[in-house]
């Protein structure tokens, strides 16, 4: 009780010296009304997010213009996370404008092709399937007498172009990585912390049963080296895979990437240039991580990122169910996996009298 008396004596002798300072009645009473009004917005609704009306933000804007500034924050009391990690993004997309945005307002670029020239290039594809892009642009050429680039025809494609389901087959990485035990995929993606710190993120996949290996973490640029040594703290100790699908990012062309590769006998798969969709379970992951996890989740630096994502890594492989694998987590389907082929050995060798060498694995 003494304590508490103590409290407010303490509280009113500040309260009585702000008065007598410049401004000070006027930012007493801001204060207090702001608080008030707070309150008054909590106890008018039960949801969780209460719905602020015009004149709410308009009382809220005039008590903060009168307040100093180093009050305002004290007497915020309705701030929702939510709040915090949209000004984040609102922050990292005003940063990467101003990286980004060339400081001469100089004359627009080309516009493009024309809409028309856009829908004729579709529909010449959508006809002929087979057809790439030099092919198409020869066409159009004779056809219309129109001098198109084959770049030009790559980008409207890319852009415009959707193949019909059911029309084309599964790509290579998805017929290899349901054939090969021993194939993963690498990429790598970028993620700003609470101070506007670009950090790279490499992730390392299993294709056969989603398993995340691991993720690796360096705050600032990345170049041949980096990579390699990312790449070897998530491999480890460990027995490495056979194949390594990767796309045609420059960071994989470094000669000590090669080079890592040949030491640890590891054969590249590379994928189609600018065309994502050849690249797919990575791909997929990291929207993944971003959307369920990263856009959640704020992070200071490398090591709390290396720690939740730490954390992510055993949820995903352990307890996440994953629709391609109906309903069953990764690190259940590469037990599975184990316990099928070490099945199939023992059948073999009964018939083979204990000869496991010549017998090859079953495919799935």
């Amino acid at each position: 009780m003494i304590r508490d008396l103590a409290i407010l004596f303490i509280h009113l002798v500040v309260t009585v010296a702000r008065l007598f300072g410049p401004g000070g009645a006027r930012s007493v009473v801001a204060e207090s009304l702001l608080v008030k009004h707070q309150l008054l917005i909590l106890n008018r609704c039960h949801a969780r997010a209460p719905v602020l009306q015009p004149a709410d933000r308009i009382i809220a804007g005039l008590c903060a213009i009168l307040m100093r500034p180093t009050r305002v924050l004290r007497s915020a009391i309705v701030l929702r996370p939510s709040t915090i990690l949209s000004f984040h993004r609102a922050l990292v997309k005003r940063k990467y404008r101003l990286l980004f945005t060339p400081k001469n307002r100089g004359k627009p670029g080309p516009t493009g092709p024309s809409p028309e020239l856009v829908s004729a290039i579709v529909e010449t594809k959508r006809r002929n399937p087979n057809f790439g892009y030099q092919r198409i642009a020869d066409q159009i050429a004779l056809a219309f007498n129109i001098e198109i680039d084959k770049d030009v025809v790559r980008r409207a494609l890319a852009k415009h172009y959707r193949p019909e389901p059911g029309s084309n087959g599964p790509s290579w990485l998805s017929f290899l990585g349901h054939s090969k035990d021993s194939l993963w995929s690498v990429d790598l993606f970028r993620c700003e912390s609470l101070i506007l710190k670009s950090h790279w993120v490499m992730v390392v996949m299993d294709q056969y049963t989603r398993r995340v290996t691991g993720f690796a973490v360096h705050a600032g640029a990345v170049d041949g080296p980096i990579v390699c040594r990312m790449f070897n703290s998530i491999i480890g100790s460990s027995l490495g895979p056979q194949y390594l699908s990767l796309d045609n990012d420059p960071l994989f062309r470094f000669h000590q990437w090669n080079a890592n590769l040949r030491i640890l006998e590891v054969m590249e798969v590379k994928t189609v240039p600018f065309v994502p969709l050849s690249h797919p379970f990575v791909e997929r992951l990291i929207g993944t991580v971003r959307r369920e996890y990263l856009d959640q989740v704020p992070f200071w630096g490398a090591l709390d990122l290396e720690r939740k994502l730490g954390l992510f890594k055993d949820y995903y492989n352990h307890e996440r169910a994953h629709r391609g694998l109906a309903g069953t987590p990764p690190t259940r389907k590469a037990v599975s996996r184990t316990e099928r082929s070490l099945a199939w050995m023992i059948t073999a060798g009964k018939s083979n009298a204990g000869d496991y060498t010549s017998c090859p694995l079953p495919l799935e």
